[in-house]
């Protein structure tokens, strides 16, 4: 490796390790106000912090309240707009796979995040979802019916996008 090379790779690294920090900053911030579980998020675009978010579960009492979907909701407003593919996200622990969608639907570019996420689930955060996802969980615990309308209700609702395609486009 040259040494350009290695240069460039630390300044990444410690450029990963500053945002990281700040999203461990906001997940202690989010615990000691009572706002909720010990996790942060930032969003960040050109080297600049866009939104500093952490959980926000029991203060908003929305369970999807996490702190990497309040981060992207938080830039989405800041910046007016639904993608973000020129921002990175760092959160403090691997996110459970509702965040890592939102991730994903908002286009960020890069995922950077601390904690694994058996070190939530070791302190007794629900694994439920990732377990399922997995295939490792036990089902019964969500005591969640899933079920697809059939008949008529099933056309009704597919025809809503083949009627609406024309008037809504994403990017």
């Amino acid at each position: 490796m040259r040494d350009w090379e290695n240069g460039e790779i630390a300044a990444v690294q410690n450029r990963d390790h500053k945002f990281l920090r700040k999203a461990v900053e906001e997940a202690y911030k989010g615990v000691e106000s009572g706002d909720g579980g010990p996790f942060g998020a930032v969003v960040v675009k050109n080297d600049e912090v866009v939104v500093s978010c952490h959980n926000m579960v029991l203060t908003c009492t929305d369970p999807t309240a996490h702190a990497e979907v309040t981060a992207i909701r938080e830039a989405c407003k800041k910046l007016k707009r639904i993608e973000l593919s020129d921002c990175e996200i760092y959160a403090s622990c691997e996110p459970c796979p509702m965040c890592f969608g939102a991730i994903h639907l908002s286009r960020i570019k890069r995922l950077v995040y601390g904690a694994k996420a058996e070190a939530a689930i070791a302190i007794g955060f629900d694994d439920f979802i990732a377990d399922a996802l997995r295939g490792t969980g036990f089902y019964q615990k969500a005591h969640l019916e899933i079920k697809r309308a059939d008949g008529n209700e099933a056309i009704i609702a597919e025809q809503v996008f083949e009627k609406t395609k024309a008037k809504f486009q994403m990017y």
